[in-house]
């Protein structure tokens, strides 16, 4: 027999979210962007700040210059090369000036980064060395045999001289010839020697960056 009187109902309310739910998504972004940035922090931090020998000689890059996967790249012989290849291992990477010859003063960066890489002992292995030809640069086959002759092998690339110039720059009143270009495994150019190098200081600066950040490459690449 139903009850006498009017059927009530009741009225629930929904739960309400926790008002820091929003802070705990906002905290956990700034975590996520952290965790991604702390390799480079972490190299910057460790060549300034950590190693108190003195300042240092190079020019770290700040911010650092990511390689561009649309850049140019061909082999000798006109094949493409596509940018991302190139990542997985530190570059040495040198630029001759695009409108000479590979004079006396090119041919004598180019010894130097063949012998920076021996001078680096047991983390050679971790470093290649990268010779990138402007268009413009025109090389006679001698020249390009004493390029490409010597062991381990120079991983040598033409590129367009602007596609080239939008990436890697110059100090100020100098040339992209009279530089020594360090780029990061992944792809990040992050350290410039001053024109015409001292060999040993630039070495030290080389080991620092490279310490600094020993898990990012794979050696023998």
């Amino acid at each position: 027999m139903p009850p006498d009187g009017p059927v009530t109902m009741a009225v629930h309310s929904l739960p309400v979210a926790p008002a820091d739910v929003p802070r705990r998504s906002h905290w956990q972004m700034w975590l996520v962007l952290l965790v991604c940035a702390a390799p480079v922090i972490a190299s910057y931090f460790s060549f300034y700040v950590l190693d108190l020998r003195g300042s240092a000689y190079s020019d770290l890059i700040n911010p650092t210059r990511d390689l561009p996967h649309d850049l140019p790249l061909r082999t000798l012989d006109g094949q493409p090369v596509n940018p991302i290849s190139l990542q997985g291992q530190w570059l040495l990477t040198y630029v001759p000036d695009a409108k000479a010859s590979c004079n006396q003063a090119c041919e004598r960066m180019l010894f130097m980064q063949r012998q920076l890489r021996e001078m680096l002992g047991k983390d050679r292995d971790r470093l290649d060395k990268l010779v990138l030809l402007p268009d413009e640069l025109t090389l006679t086959p001698a020249q390009l045999d004493a390029l490409v002759g010597h062991e381990p092998k120079v991983t040598v690339l033409r590129a367009p001289t602007a596609a080239l110039q939008a990436w890697l720059m110059a100090a100020p009143g100098h040339h992209m010839g009279e530089h020594l270009f360090l780029v990061d495994p992944m792809g990040r150019w992050m350290l410039r020697s001053p024109a015409q190098p001292d060999p040993g200081k630039f070495k030290k600066d080389l080991e620092r960056l490279m310490r600094a950040n020993a898990g990012w490459d794979r050696a023998g690449r």
